[in-house]
């Protein structure tokens, strides 16, 4: 009985250890199956999900051999490490020992050059494929490595795009610039520019035009632009003309500040007693042995100014006597003027030319040819009867009206005069602000003018000059003057356009002495580029020319020069809205 308990245990014993290594010998077996590629397959598939795309990379030319050539390696790779697998398991599955695999590795060496060989003959084969089955692929890539490699022939192929797109940019800018008309060759130029901005759409290179449409000749559409730029080159010319026109006309006109505080000034003197009205130290004005100096003007605040500027720069101010001749309409404003802002130790005296009765007798100021109204006014040629003014005087210096004087003048009137009439700066120095050559203002071709005046003599310039009056009552200039004016009344010598300066060089021809150009710099009245440095060394700065600073065109640069005389806070200044 013991025996058959003892046999039953046994057989229960057997059939639990049966039960646990069957399964161990059959997991075993089949871990025997497994190959390595079929691991690695395993192994991606369950990572495939976790992988990132590559980062992509943009080789260069150079490097396509170096790419073909890593990509044929991968895939020998990849097919030698499958052949290897392949051959690996079955010689695994049937016993083979350690020296067998290791024989076996040189098989599979033998076999993955052999597959190797056969990659190569393979890619080299589909490439031939791929050539001969899609040549236009082939042929758009040769053609944009040929556009890589040669940009020098892209930029030809762009030649007409791009002159075609500048002719329309070039007419749409005369379009522009025509006035609005119903020219009818302005509207088919329009058209034809729709037409051809419709022909060139988007194009960027010449074969992308259409031959049907874009023009091969672009002959009719130059010569319209031509005609235009004609017409647009005289519309300039009037443009500048009209310009230039306006500013004399503005030049010649008295602003409106200046004639308000004209007539308050002149309210003002009308309402003082006729003793308040006389300025200072009258007593002065015959004295030939102090320096006198001569304005002739309308223009109050100019006048104030050329005063102003001599004074505050001299050294001996009570030896100055400022003599202002003008029309008996601005005489009580200018009066004014300096009974509110007095001279100082200096005298001013104020003239009307009404008073100079001797004067119309000579009846030569209406036969003046001169278009611009300044040159006609009787203050203008004043200067040429300076001894008849001013009989009693030996000398004096003559100021124009828009001067500023910034530096002491005693040594001008000790300056050696040589036995001349008329001291003044030269302006024949060809380079220099300005320049004159006396034939450009002077008609040689008349005999009489061409005998008696040398062309190269050299010029000099009106606005700061000084005179010896007793050499001129000597010689008699002012006989001289009537000759060589009556003379212009019957032939044209000169252009009258340009004042008094011909007439003046005739006059004084021979008879004028030369000063240095330190006392009187010129052309701050037309000249933009005058040197400033010339302007601070100069004794007296002259605003010559059509762009005076009392005017809204005057030259910003130079105007502090003449403004820092004037004190703007004046009442009478303020209430018309004159400013610096």
């Amino acid at each position: 009985m013991k025996q058959i308990r003892q046999r039953q245990r046994i057989l229960i014993l057997s059939l639990l250890s049966l039960s646990v290594v069957a399964p161990l010998i059959f997991v075993s077996h089949r871990l025997k199956l497994l190959t390595p590629l079929d691991i690695q397959d395993r192994y991606f598939k369950e990572g495939a999900e976790e992988l990132e795309e590559p980062n992509q990379v943009v080789y260069k030319e150079k490097d396509a051999v170096s790419t073909i050539s890593y990509n044929s390696e991968k895939n020998n790779d990849s097919e030698e490490s499958g052949i290897a697998g392949y051959r690996s398991t079955p010689l695994e599955r049937n016993g083979f020992n350690h020296d067998e695999r290791q024989h076996q590795g040189v098989l599979q060496k033998d076999l993955s050059s052999m597959a190797e060989d056969t990659n190569i003959h393979a890619y080299s084969h589909r490439l031939s494929k791929d050539n001969i089955e899609v040549p236009n692929k082939q042929s758009s890539r040769k053609a944009a490595r040929h556009r890589i490699l040669n940009p020098q022939s892209h930029k030809v192929k762009n030649q007409k795009v791009q002159e075609i797109k500048d002719q329309i940019v070039l007419a749409k800018a005369y379009l522009n610039f025509a006035p609005p008309s119903n020219n009818s060759r302005l509207k088919e130029l329009e058209l034809q520019m729709k037409e051809m901005e419709q022909a060139i759409g988007e194009a960027t290179q010449d074969s992308d035009l259409s031959s049907s449409r874009a023009f091969p000749d672009c002959s009719a559409m130059a010569a319209k632009l031509q005609a235009m730029k004609r017409n647009t080159e005289e519309q300039v010319r009037s443009l500048r003309n009209e310009a230039t026109y306006l500013v004399h006309l503005a030049g010649s006109t008295a602003p409106k500040g200046l004639h308000c505080l004209s007539m308050r000034l002149t309210a003002d003197y009308f309402s003082l007693r006729p003793e308040e009205r006389k300025l200072p130290n009258e007593n002065k004005i015959h004295s030939p042995e102090l320096y006198h100096y001569a304005v002739f003007s309308d223009n109050v605040l100019a006048c104030g100014v050329v005063v102003n500027s001599t004074i505050s720069t001299a050294k001996e101010q009570e030896k100055l006597v400022f003599h202002i001749v003008t029309h008996s309409l601005n005489l009580p404003a200018i009066s004014m003027w300096f009974l509110i802002n007095p001279p100082g130790k200096a005298t001013v005296h104020i003239h009307s030319i009404d008073n100079l009765e001797w004067l119309s007798k000579y009846n030569t100021f209406s036969k003046n040819n001169s278009s611009y109204p300044r040159y006609i006014s009787e203050l203008n040629s004043l200067l040429f009867y300076l001894p008849d003014i001013f009989p009693a005087l030996n000398k004096i210096v003559l100021f124009d009206h828009d001067v500023v004087v910034q530096q002491d003048l005693s040594g001008l009137w000790n300056a050696n005069m040589k036995g001349n009439i008329i001291g003044a700066v030269g302006t024949c120095q060809e380079g220099k602000i300005p320049f004159h050559r006396i034939d450009m203002f002077i008609n040689f071709s008349d005999p009489f003018i061409g005998e008696s005046f040398d062309t190269n003599a050299c010029t000099w310039a009106f606005g700061m000059n000084i005179f010896d009056l007793q050499q001129w009552r000597r010689h008699n200039l002012t006989a001289v003057y009537h000759k060589y004016l009556q003379m212009g009344f019957e032939k044209p010598l000169w252009n009258w356009n340009v004042g008094r300066l011909p007439l003046g060089w005739l006059t004084f021809y021979n008879k004028t002495e030369v000063l240095d150009n330190r006392w009187h710099v010129l052309g701050l009245g037309q000249y933009s580029g005058v040197d400033r440095n010339e302007i601070e060394r100069a004794a007296v700065i002259h605003y010559d020319g059509i762009r005076k600073p009392w005017l809204d065109i005057a030259m910003g640069r130079y105007k502090s020069y003449w403004t820092k005389f004037l004190n703007f806070d004046l009442p009478f200044l303020q209430q018309c809205n004159l400013e610096a």
